[in-house]
């Protein structure tokens, strides 16, 4: 275990407990040279980890200037540089001494600029190799510990400096609440961690409304027949889907987005964050790059294997074995027979000419028209997988199956079930 020690009390509790729990701790100490008293923080922990026979590293890391209109963005270029810093000498997790008073601050300072759930999820206690084992405990609790222990440890003057909002909260906002229950921290602390484990669950919710409602382009009128909340879920999905980020996404964007359409033709909503809102045709799908067009360029062809995922442009192009007595294919996910595709087909976009014979037509049409038929927006259709096995199309995601390869959950085996998702960058 890398423990990231500042000096402060609870990163010397932390490392004290790692050590009597028998873990091989090593200590990585990032001196920012920012405060004055930046040179005998380290010393404090070079100090303490040779009393402690911990291996230490020191780094010393040279950042912005410290604008006091920039408080806020020092802090959080200080905290990338540390977690780069542990990333690459942390041989397998680190831990970070955050505790549930770090937990309220928090909490409250999200929920103070920015609506919604998210704000009350607060810090993880593992994202990736990033491990925040104090999270059950305050900041008087790692005090009290290192005074039992003995253990010295050194105040960082920054935490009283107004400058920064996390300083404010702790010197202003949480003494009253804690004049309210002495319990304030520890209770924030624990709804944050319930709201996280709810959070797995609504992000189901999200993932099985989203099978049902199929692709490329989504139906206006199905997105609106879901209860509000589960419709703002899918949409923030959708639109953070195409932004390849997270996207601020309020109760009147998701009205607003709704209601695209309502004037017919061609509608598009800028949301920020690159990317944009289009209704055509009675669905919505979201661009990057606040641009119609953004789906335009066609992909270069790949080939996928049997069964195998691929990445084709902004899709995830998956062929994978149906179990017996699977149910039919959900939302605009294909069956077909395993022998029609072979080993592997060929993963391309449209060209100009492209003709199949989709099942049940009874005959060939162009893929032009099948576009237009179901009212495939222009801007989507150079980038839709088009799935092509000994020269022949047999599937266009989202849109037909051809009939040589269709199969349903009662056709004889062996199956294979195909599906084209937007990649989540």
């Amino acid at each position: 275990m890398l423990v990231l020690l500042s000096g402060g009390a609870d990163s010397v509790c932390l490392l004290e407990v790692c050590l009597r729990l028998r873990a091989r701790v090593e200590a990585l100490h990032v001196n920012y040279g920012l405060r004055a008293e930046a040179g005998a923080d380290e010393a404090h922990c070079r100090e303490l980890c040779a009393r402690l026979e911990v291996p230490l590293t020191v780094e010393r890391v040279a950042l912005a200037a410290g604008d006091p209109d920039a408080a806020g963005n020092l802090q959080a270029e200080a905290r990338e540089a540390r977690y780069a810093l542990a990333e690459a000498h942390a041989g397998g997790d680190y831990a970070s001494a955050h505790t549930a008073s770090d937990q309220a601050e928090t909490v409250l300072y999200r929920l103070a600029v920015s609506p919604g759930r998210r704000a009350l999820l607060g810090m993880p206690a593992r994202r990736g190799r990033l491990v925040r084992p104090l999270l059950a405990v305050t900041r008087a609790h790692t005090r009290s510990y290192c005074r039992a222990r003995g253990l010295a440890w050194r105040e960082d003057s920054s935490n009283s400096d107004p400058r920064f909002a996390r300083a404010r909260v702790r010197h202003g906002v949480l003494p009253v609440l804690r004049e309210l229950s002495s319990a304030a921290e520890r209770t924030i602390a624990e709804t944050a961690l319930l709201l996280r484990d709810e959070q797995e669950v609504l992000e189901g919710a999200v993932d099985q409304a989203l099978a049902r409602l199929g692709g490329p382009a989504v139906s206006l009128a199905d997105l609106r027949e879901l209860p509000a909340g589960l419709g703002r879920l899918v949409l923030r999905r959708l639109a953070e889907d195409a932004a390849g980020g997270s996207v601020p996404f309020s109760r009147a964007d998701a009205t607003a987005v709704l209601r695209l359409g309502e004037r017919g033709g061609t509608q598009m909503l800028d949301l920020g964050a690159g990317v944009r809102a289009i209704a055509e045709y009675g669905t919505l799908r979201f661009a990057r790059g606040g641009s119609a067009n953004a789906d335009r360029t066609s992909p270069d062809p790949v080939s996928l294997p049997v069964p195998g995922s691929v990445r084709f442009g902004p899709w995830v192009v998956e062929a994978r074995p149906v179990a017996e007595g699977a149910a039919e294919a959900q939302g605009d996910d294909a069956l077909l027979d395993a022998a029609a595709l072979g080993d592997s087909v060929i993963v391309r976009s449209w060209l100009d000419g492209d003709r199949m014979r989709p099942r049940g037509l009874g005959g060939s049409k162009s893929l032009q028209d099948l576009f237009t038929d179901g009212k495939v927006p222009r801007d989507l259709r150079r980038s839709l997988p088009v799935v092509e096995a000994r020269g022949a199309i047999l599937w266009v995601a989202g849109v037909a199956v051809g009939e040589r390869a269709a199969a349903t959950a009662e056709s004889p085996r062996p199956l294979v079930r195909l599906s084209a998702r937007r990649a989540p960058g």
